[in-house]
């Protein structure tokens, strides 16, 4: 039985579908579906069980014997969220908890980190799991430092030699996209906001620079897609004696007017980009740059290539977004 926290959302919705593509039949959810649109992310797939979250500890204390891995991506994802005691309760204490029950129940855990735990950049982008080094990360907002916040809980556990889990691995993903993250609103990928505005013939809208060192559209992210982020976790899961934390990006940052273009490209348009101020509320924690330290995910034996960004976004276009059945 493999457990996937947040496995309504987005990269959980796409963690259940690599599971099932791998013939595994107990896959359990764990998530609130409300009224919304989620439900949607997982209406193809074939379940064992859709647990709310308030009964997860139960669920999984009745099936302890039978869980073979927790993939927990359950949590409060929005950078402009403020109740802070709301993403503490959900994103740190849920997450101490199931380490403590696969530690428990000798039951592997892979997790979300993320990389707003890096903040502004100031200390780089490299994955060192030292207990110094994540001290030195000054996230941005309280997702990021929610997220920091078990980063370090968990380094200082294991320079402390605690029990942990039979394998444990954090994943700080970078900017994520493709499929099933519709339900997501303002916190979809610049491809989903762009993709209908595109296929309208209207101009995007990116923000401008506020940095004499980077022009309009220029500001960097490492972009991602979902595939290279379950291929990575499918290789964990193959890889039993690899833990640690590790960044999810691929190694290379592009820019934001790049992004917007490859949009374009892939319905056969020319691109049309408009740049807008960037609102003042988010503008003194507005990430200019972010390109994921690759190195230790590699030295750990990871050797697939990841995607290159036209080739995502194509893929990510044409064969979802330009259907009638954007889903996965």
């Amino acid at each position: 039985m493999y457990i996937v926290t947040g496995g309504a959302g987005f990269i959980g919705s796409n963690i259940v579908w690599a599971l099932e593509q791998r013939g595994y039949s107990k896959i359990v959810v764990v998530d609130r579906l409300r009224d919304g649109v989620k439900w949607k992310n997982i209406a193809k797939r074939e379940l064992y069980d859709v647990v709310h979250p308030d009964d997860l500890f139960a669920f999984l204390d009745k099936h302890n014997s039978n869980v073979k891995a927790v993939f927990h991506m359950g949590a409060i994802s929005s950078t402009t969220e403020t109740d802070a005691d709301k993403i503490l309760d959900n994103n740190f204490r849920l997450s101490l908890d199931l380490w403590q029950w696969c530690t428990a129940h000798h039951v592997r855990f892979i997790y979300a980190s993320s990389a707003a735990t890096y903040g502004g950049g100031e200390h780089g982008f490299v994955d060192d799991a030292a207990i110094d080094a994540l001290a030195k990360l000054q996230p941005l907002n309280p997702y990021g430092w929610s997220k920091q916040l078990f980063d370090r809980r968990v380094a200082r556990m294991m320079a402390s030699n605690e029990p942990h889990p039979p394998q444990w691995a954090g994943l700080k993903f970078f900017n994520v996209y493709g499929p099933n993250e519709y339900h997501k609103g303002t916190m979809q990928s610049v491809v989903s906001h762009v993709f209908p505005v595109a296929n309208r013939g209207e101009a995007a809208k990116l923000f401008q620079s506020h940095r004499p060192d980077y022009e309009d559209g220029g500001q960097l992210r490492d972009f991602v897609s979902v595939d290279d982020c379950v291929d990575v976790m499918m290789w964990l899961l193959d890889n039993p004696t690899v833990s640690g934390l590790f960044n999810c990006g691929t190694g290379q940052a592009r820019p934001f007017k790049d992004l917007a273009a490859a949009v374009y490209t892939a319905l056969g348009l020319e691109p049309t980009i408009e740049y807008v101020p960037t609102p003042e509320h988010l503008r003194d924690k507005y990430q200019y740059y972010t390109q994921a330290d690759m190195s230790k995910l590699r030295a750990a034996g990871y050797t697939k290539e990841f995607t290159p960004l036209e080739e995502g976004v194509r893929a990510y276009v044409q064969d979802f977004l330009y259907t009638a059945d954007p889903y996965r």
